[in-house]
């Protein structure tokens, strides 16, 4: 309800046309019960009609002053409009949805969904366009294969890029294509498998355990890529089998013994059972030539003295030598020397800076802790470092390892010019 004082220039009033609102022009007063309002309707169209008291009631003031203004949210009216404007989007172009998206259709399949399927609603089928379509192209997608490639321990690891061919599932043109450039290996020869021993070198000592010979091969690029631990078993028994193993393979132990410096279940050019997780050791050939010589020396008999028949048998035992004869007459024989006390232990090895890390923990483990165990025994290890710089270090190289080596207290460390 407004009442007729409240009908002031530029307000918008609702009730003096049926369905529109009027903006007021002038209010001229006839007294104080009547008013003569002259309004613009919507159309712009100038009018005027007297108001009286008891047209109050279906009067209402909508807005002072200006019938609209500016001062909406911008961004909701935007979001509506967007909205409004893509909901009419099809009326320009029918197949809008396709022309926005990265999909790159055929003339049949825009026939197929805009004139087949989006009609007949609700939908109730699939369209599925050649489904062999995918499956033919996919060789054509995946064609490249890489491969990392390392020559030697020290190299950088490089990616080699190489276009696979044919029409065979993609890990079937792999496994060919690294056939072909020999980066796939399906049989290990004995003989490759001792040059890779001895070159790289894989040997721990004079041995190697079996186990970490697996490991090596499945984490070290520089190595033979194999197509499972299988051919590396396989390998190895050829190798324990061959005839020639002193020169080109290896031998066979079952353990080591630290406290007897020995091997157990020492083999060569035998057929050993081996399997991919065996816990046996590949042995150097001049290791285990070595301790199969002494022990054959051992199990030969000592020699009979002269004048002695070979069927001579010891007589006395009780003193420090034994008496060999048909009687007690015969010559004495000295009794065997008793076993050499060794009081001292020293070994040089060289580390590869890339492993040295983990080959000094290794170290530790197989060799220092057992004489650091032994009661009364004083163990020194000492580190020595050689680096040779052709372009020269670094100003912060230099200071980070001169800084790290007081830290370390290192008791020699320095830098050279030549």
């Amino acid at each position: 309800m407004a009442l007729l004082e409240d009908l002031k220039p530029n307000a918008a009033v609702k009730g003096v046309l049926p369905d529109a609102l009027v903006a007021v022009v002038a209010a001229k007063w006839f007294g104080s019960s009547a008013v003569e309002l002259t309004y613009k309707d919507p159309s712009g169209r100038v009018a005027s009609e007297i108001l009286y008291r008891d047209r109050e009631p279906s009067l209402e003031v909508v807005a002072a002053g200006r019938p609209w203004s500016f001062d909406g949210d911008g961004a909701a009216f935007r979001l509506v409009s967007e909205a409004h404007r893509i909901r009419l989007a099809h009326l320009f172009d029918p197949v809008l949805a396709v022309h926005t998206s990265v999909v790159d259709p055929l003339p049949h399949q825009i026939t197929a969904v805009y004139e087949a399927m989006l009609p007949r609603q609700p939908l109730r089928f699939l369209l599925a366009d050649d489904p062999g379509a995918v499956t033919a192209r996919l060789p054509e997608t995946y064609q490249w294969l890489l491969v990392p490639v390392q020559a030697k321990p020290t190299d950088p690891v490089e990616w080699q890029a190489s276009r696979l061919s044919g029409q065979d599932p993609l890990a079937v043109r792999a496994s060919k294509k690294l056939r072909s450039d020999d980066r796939l290996v399906a049989r290990l020869a004995a003989s490759s498998l001792r040059m890779e021993l001895d070159s790289v070198p894989l040997w721990r000592g004079d041995h190697v355990p079996i186990r970490q010979l697996t490991h090596d091969f499945g984490q070290y690029l520089y190595l033979p890529r194999l197509k499972d631990s299988s051919v590396l078993a396989q390998a190895i028994r050829e190798g324990f089998a061959t005839l020639t193993w002193e020169q080109d393979s290896f031998a066979y132990a079952d353990s080591y013994d630290e406290a007897a410096s020995r091997y157990r279940g020492l083999r060569g050019g035998e057929n050993v059972a081996v399997s991919e997780g065996d816990a046996g050791l590949l042995v150097r050939p001049t290791a285990a030539r070595r301790q199969m010589d002494e022990e054959a020396a051992r199990a030969k008999p000592n020699p009979p003295p002269d004048g002695v028949g070979a069927a001579a048998t010891p007589s006395d035992h009780s003193g420090p030598t034994a008496r060999f004869g048909s009687g007690r007459d015969g010559p004495p024989i000295p009794a065997a020397p008793g076993p050499r006390t060794l009081r001292r232990f020293h070994g040089t090895v060289i580390l590869e800076a890339e492993r040295a890390g983990r080959d000094a923990g290794r170290i530790h483990d197989e060799v220092i802790a057992h004489l650091t165990g032994l009661v009364g025994a004083s163990v020194r290890v000492t580190l020595e470092i050689e680096a040779d710089i052709p372009d020269g270090a670094p100003e912060n190289v230099v200071r980070n390892v001169n800084e790290n080596s007081r830290a370390l207290k290192f008791t020699n460390a320095g830098f050279e010019e030549s």
